[in-house]
């Protein structure tokens, strides 16, 4: 899921991962806030809740983007003739939590294949919305997206935070 990572950032297969979380997330804008609470909770399990605050940061934006960008008004993928709301038994949008020794990795997957930008942002950085990746750039170690493979359709976007 995470090849891309392969970029210079080891490990990269996520069954490497020292411990893992996920949850799926309604196609809703209230599922931020399920995001936030399910960072929170899992950080804490694995004694990172001082990571909080950048954390919950870097995944409500990313979250709020795939909601936003990703999927249409009634919660199917914001392309056309995609599947509305769950494909093959999968919600649109996952947030994964990954960890390994020195590294934590914040994935979001949603259905659509179009890449994240933040041309947006760069033309009118004082606008109220249209920051968030400026913000996951800021607040991660590092940040990136690549396509699905098999039969999932859409993306994944992804933010790394270097553990001291």
């Amino acid at each position: 899921m995470l090849a891309p990572l392969r970029q210079g950032l080891y490990p990269t297969d996520p069954s490497t991962a020292a411990t893992s979380a996920s949850c799926a997330l309604p196609p809703r804008h209230e599922a931020v806030r399920g995001a936030r609470q399910f960072t929170r909770a899992t950080l804490g399990q694995w004694d990172l809740a001082h990571r909080f605050d950048d954390v919950a940061l870097v995944v409500s934006e990313l979250v709020t983007n795939a909601l936003r960008h990703a999927l249409a008004p009634e919660g199917g993928p914001a392309q056309p003739g995609g599947e509305v709301h769950e494909q093959g038994g999968e919600t649109p949008v996952r947030l994964h939590l990954m960890r390994w020794t020195g590294r934590l990795v914040c994935a979001v997957r949603d259905p659509s294949d179009e890449g994240p930008t933040a041309r947006q942002a760069e033309e009118d950085f004082a606008a109220e919305s249209g920051r968030g990746l400026l913000l996951v750039e800021s607040f991660s170690d590092g940040w990136g997206w690549h396509p699905l493979a098999g039969a999932l359709r859409g993306k994944v976007v992804w933010a790394l935070f270097r553990l001291g």
